[in-house]
Protein backbone atom coordinates (compact mmCIF):
# COMPACT_ATOMS: atom_id res chain seq x y z
CA UNK A 1 0.00 0.00 0.00
CA UNK A 2 1.41 3.85 -1.18
CA UNK A 3 1.31 5.51 1.98
CA UNK A 4 -0.80 9.15 1.89
CA UNK A 5 1.54 12.12 2.90
CA UNK A 6 0.39 14.02 5.83
CA UNK A 7 -1.07 17.82 5.45
CA UNK A 8 -1.14 19.40 8.29
CA UNK A 9 -3.55 22.13 8.56
CA UNK A 10 -3.98 25.67 10.53
CA UNK A 11 -6.59 25.91 12.64
CA UNK A 12 -8.82 28.88 14.35
CA UNK A 13 -8.79 29.43 17.92
CA UNK A 14 -12.49 30.74 19.63
CA UNK A 15 -12.40 31.81 23.11
CA UNK A 16 -15.97 30.72 23.74
CA UNK A 17 -17.40 28.09 21.89
CA UNK A 18 -20.62 25.95 22.59
CA UNK A 19 -20.73 21.96 20.94
CA UNK A 20 -23.29 19.73 23.12
CA UNK A 21 -23.00 20.38 27.28
CA UNK A 22 -20.06 22.16 26.39
CA UNK A 23 -18.95 26.18 26.48
CA UNK A 24 -15.25 26.14 26.52
CA UNK A 25 -12.35 27.79 24.25
CA UNK A 26 -11.62 25.36 21.40
CA UNK A 27 -9.06 24.98 18.49
CA UNK A 28 -11.91 24.77 15.38
CA UNK A 29 -11.56 23.52 11.57
CA UNK A 30 -14.13 23.63 9.29
CA UNK A 31 -14.84 19.90 8.07
CA UNK A 32 -14.04 21.47 4.36
CA UNK A 33 -10.67 21.84 4.62
CA UNK A 34 -9.53 17.70 5.84
CA UNK A 35 -12.57 16.36 3.61
CA UNK A 36 -10.60 18.47 0.98
CA UNK A 37 -6.93 17.12 1.66
CA UNK A 38 -8.45 13.62 1.73
CA UNK A 39 -10.74 13.63 -1.14
CA UNK A 40 -6.84 14.55 -2.85
CA UNK A 41 -5.43 11.53 -1.78
CA UNK A 42 -3.85 12.88 1.55
CA UNK A 43 -4.35 12.57 5.17
CA UNK A 44 -5.32 15.77 7.12
CA UNK A 45 -4.14 16.64 10.86
CA UNK A 46 -5.01 19.88 12.33
CA UNK A 47 -2.32 22.41 13.91
CA UNK A 48 -3.94 24.45 16.53
CA UNK A 49 -1.35 27.76 17.58
CA UNK A 50 1.87 26.90 19.09
CA UNK A 51 5.02 28.79 20.30
CA UNK A 52 6.35 29.71 17.27
CA UNK A 53 9.60 28.74 18.01
CA UNK A 54 7.99 24.62 17.79
CA UNK A 55 6.98 25.62 14.24
CA UNK A 56 10.10 24.08 12.29
CA UNK A 57 9.63 20.60 14.51
CA UNK A 58 6.19 20.46 13.18
CA UNK A 59 6.83 21.05 10.01
CA UNK A 60 9.45 18.81 10.00
CA UNK A 61 6.88 15.85 10.69
CA UNK A 62 4.71 16.83 7.52
CA UNK A 63 4.77 16.17 4.40
CA UNK A 64 2.82 19.39 3.62
CA UNK A 65 1.13 22.06 5.00
CA UNK A 66 -1.94 24.47 4.11
CA UNK A 67 -2.66 27.59 5.94
CA UNK A 68 -6.32 27.95 6.38
CA UNK A 69 -8.75 30.65 6.10
CA UNK A 70 -10.15 33.19 8.39
CA UNK A 71 -9.45 36.36 10.31
CA UNK A 72 -7.99 39.82 8.61
CA UNK A 73 -4.21 40.00 9.49
CA UNK A 74 -3.10 42.22 11.76
CA UNK A 75 -2.26 45.15 9.66
CA UNK A 76 0.88 45.86 11.90
CA UNK A 77 2.60 42.60 10.39
CA UNK A 78 2.89 44.77 7.03
CA UNK A 79 3.49 47.99 8.73
CA UNK A 80 0.32 49.77 7.73
CA UNK A 81 -2.32 51.78 10.12
CA UNK A 82 -5.20 49.59 10.79
CA UNK A 83 -8.48 50.93 8.16
CA UNK A 84 -11.25 50.75 9.86
CA UNK A 85 -13.30 48.07 8.28
CA UNK A 86 -10.27 45.54 9.28
CA UNK A 87 -11.54 42.45 12.03
CA UNK A 88 -10.19 42.46 15.53
CA UNK A 89 -6.82 41.21 15.56
CA UNK A 90 -5.47 36.89 15.91
CA UNK A 91 -2.54 37.76 17.02
CA UNK A 92 -1.76 34.21 18.05
CA UNK A 93 -2.51 32.73 15.05
CA UNK A 94 -0.66 35.96 12.92
CA UNK A 95 2.09 34.77 15.09
CA UNK A 96 1.95 31.41 14.79
CA UNK A 97 1.20 30.79 10.98
CA UNK A 98 3.62 33.41 9.98
CA UNK A 99 6.03 30.66 11.57
CA UNK A 100 4.70 27.66 9.98
CA UNK A 101 4.85 29.25 6.55
CA UNK A 102 8.69 30.37 7.35
CA UNK A 103 9.38 26.98 8.34
CA UNK A 104 7.70 25.34 5.61
CA UNK A 105 9.56 27.58 2.55
CA UNK A 106 12.82 27.24 4.78
CA UNK A 107 12.67 23.23 4.92
CA UNK A 108 11.13 22.86 1.21
CA UNK A 109 8.15 21.16 2.77
CA UNK A 110 4.82 21.96 0.02
CA UNK A 111 3.08 24.82 0.91
CA UNK A 112 -0.75 25.97 0.37
CA UNK A 113 -1.85 28.87 1.65
CA UNK A 114 -6.14 29.44 1.39
CA UNK A 115 -7.59 33.31 1.32
CA UNK A 116 -6.09 33.95 4.74
CA UNK A 117 -3.33 31.68 3.99
CA UNK A 118 -2.80 33.19 0.74
CA UNK A 119 -2.48 36.67 2.64
CA UNK A 120 -0.07 35.72 5.46
CA UNK A 121 2.09 34.41 2.59
CA UNK A 122 2.55 37.85 1.00
CA UNK A 123 2.96 39.36 4.32
CA UNK A 124 5.55 36.64 4.94
CA UNK A 125 7.68 37.95 2.06
CA UNK A 126 7.11 41.66 2.72
CA UNK A 127 3.87 42.61 0.57
CA UNK A 128 0.96 44.46 1.78
CA UNK A 129 -2.64 44.08 1.56
CA UNK A 130 -5.75 46.03 0.34
CA UNK A 131 -7.50 46.05 3.87
CA UNK A 132 -11.08 46.45 2.23
CA UNK A 133 -12.65 45.66 -1.10
CA UNK A 134 -16.14 46.97 -1.97
CA UNK A 135 -18.13 43.97 -3.75
CA UNK A 136 -16.25 40.81 -3.30
CA UNK A 137 -18.15 40.28 -0.24
CA UNK A 138 -21.57 39.47 -0.87
CA UNK A 139 -23.04 39.22 2.62
CA UNK A 140 -21.38 38.49 5.57
CA UNK A 141 -21.60 34.59 6.83
CA UNK A 142 -22.33 33.58 2.76
CA UNK A 143 -20.18 32.15 0.10
CA UNK A 144 -20.55 33.87 -3.25
CA UNK A 145 -18.84 32.90 -6.53
CA UNK A 146 -16.92 34.82 -8.89
CA UNK A 147 -14.50 33.88 -12.13
CA UNK A 148 -11.02 33.23 -11.89
CA UNK A 149 -8.88 33.10 -14.80
CA UNK A 150 -5.62 31.15 -14.92
CA UNK A 151 -2.18 33.21 -16.10
CA UNK A 152 -0.76 30.82 -18.90
CA UNK A 153 2.62 29.40 -17.82
CA UNK A 154 2.32 29.35 -14.04
CA UNK A 155 1.67 26.16 -12.28
CA UNK A 156 -1.68 27.11 -10.97
CA UNK A 157 -2.16 27.75 -14.94
CA UNK A 158 -1.25 24.08 -15.49
CA UNK A 159 -3.07 22.54 -12.78
CA UNK A 160 -6.67 24.82 -14.32
CA UNK A 161 -5.95 26.02 -17.46
CA UNK A 162 -9.34 27.08 -18.16
CA UNK A 163 -11.38 29.84 -16.44
CA UNK A 164 -13.68 28.54 -13.57
CA UNK A 165 -15.72 29.89 -11.38
CA UNK A 166 -15.01 29.61 -7.99
CA UNK A 167 -16.39 29.89 -4.07
CA UNK A 168 -15.23 32.94 -2.20
CA UNK A 169 -15.67 35.14 0.84
CA UNK A 170 -12.97 37.55 0.96
CA UNK A 171 -12.77 41.63 1.93
CA UNK A 172 -8.96 41.83 1.60
CA UNK A 173 -6.79 40.85 -1.00
CA UNK A 174 -3.20 41.41 -1.99
CA UNK A 175 -1.34 45.28 -2.71
CA UNK A 176 2.24 45.02 -3.28
CA UNK A 177 3.47 41.67 -4.21
CA UNK A 178 6.19 39.67 -1.70
CA UNK A 179 9.40 38.71 -2.59
CA UNK A 180 9.42 36.38 -5.55
CA UNK A 181 5.89 35.46 -5.88
CA UNK A 182 4.32 35.99 -8.90
CA UNK A 183 0.46 36.09 -9.75
CA UNK A 184 -1.49 32.94 -11.64
CA UNK A 185 -4.41 34.12 -11.17
CA UNK A 186 -6.53 37.10 -11.26
CA UNK A 187 -10.40 38.27 -11.21
CA UNK A 188 -12.30 39.99 -13.56
CA UNK A 189 -11.51 43.35 -11.62
CA UNK A 190 -7.79 42.66 -11.27
CA UNK A 191 -7.38 41.35 -8.28
CA UNK A 192 -5.09 39.15 -7.68
CA UNK A 193 -6.24 35.11 -6.87
CA UNK A 194 -3.60 33.23 -6.79
CA UNK A 195 0.50 33.35 -6.69
CA UNK A 196 3.05 31.02 -6.51
CA UNK A 197 6.90 31.08 -5.97
CA UNK A 198 8.40 29.63 -9.32
CA UNK A 199 11.15 27.12 -8.61
CA UNK A 200 11.96 23.38 -7.00
CA UNK A 201 9.69 24.11 -4.17
CA UNK A 202 6.00 24.07 -4.11
CA UNK A 203 4.42 27.11 -2.62
CA UNK A 204 0.84 28.68 -3.85
CA UNK A 205 -2.19 30.70 -2.35
CA UNK A 206 -5.45 30.89 -3.65
CA UNK A 207 -7.72 33.88 -2.78
CA UNK A 208 -11.01 31.82 -2.77
CA UNK A 209 -12.06 29.04 -0.30
CA UNK A 210 -11.49 24.92 -2.30
CA UNK A 211 -12.55 23.28 0.48
CA UNK A 212 -16.24 24.76 -0.12
CA UNK A 213 -16.25 23.08 -3.74
CA UNK A 214 -15.54 20.24 -5.59
CA UNK A 215 -12.73 21.50 -8.02
CA UNK A 216 -9.80 19.28 -6.33
CA UNK A 217 -7.29 20.06 -8.52
CA UNK A 218 -4.69 22.52 -6.73
CA UNK A 219 -5.00 20.32 -3.63
CA UNK A 220 -3.92 17.46 -5.52
CA UNK A 221 -0.83 19.07 -6.56
CA UNK A 222 0.03 19.99 -3.01
CA UNK A 223 -0.45 16.38 -2.13
CA UNK A 224 1.42 15.06 -5.47
CA UNK A 225 4.11 17.42 -3.96
CA UNK A 226 4.06 16.15 -1.15
CA UNK A 227 4.34 12.58 -1.87
CA UNK A 228 6.62 13.39 -4.27
CA UNK A 229 8.73 17.20 -3.61
CA UNK A 230 11.33 16.57 -6.39
CA UNK A 231 8.91 14.77 -8.86
CA UNK A 232 6.01 17.19 -8.65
Amino acid sequence: MVSRPLIGISTYLERQTRWGVWELPAALLPVGYPQLVQDSGGLATMLPPDDAKHAPSVVARLDGVIVAGGPDVEPARYGAERDPRTGPAATERDTWELALIRAAMTSGTPLLGICRGMQLLNVALGGTLTQHLEGHMKEVGSFGRHVVTPVPGTRYGDLVPEVTEVPTYHHQAIDRMGRGLVESAHAADGTVEAVELPGMTWVMGVQWHPEMGDDTRVTQGLVRAAADPHGF
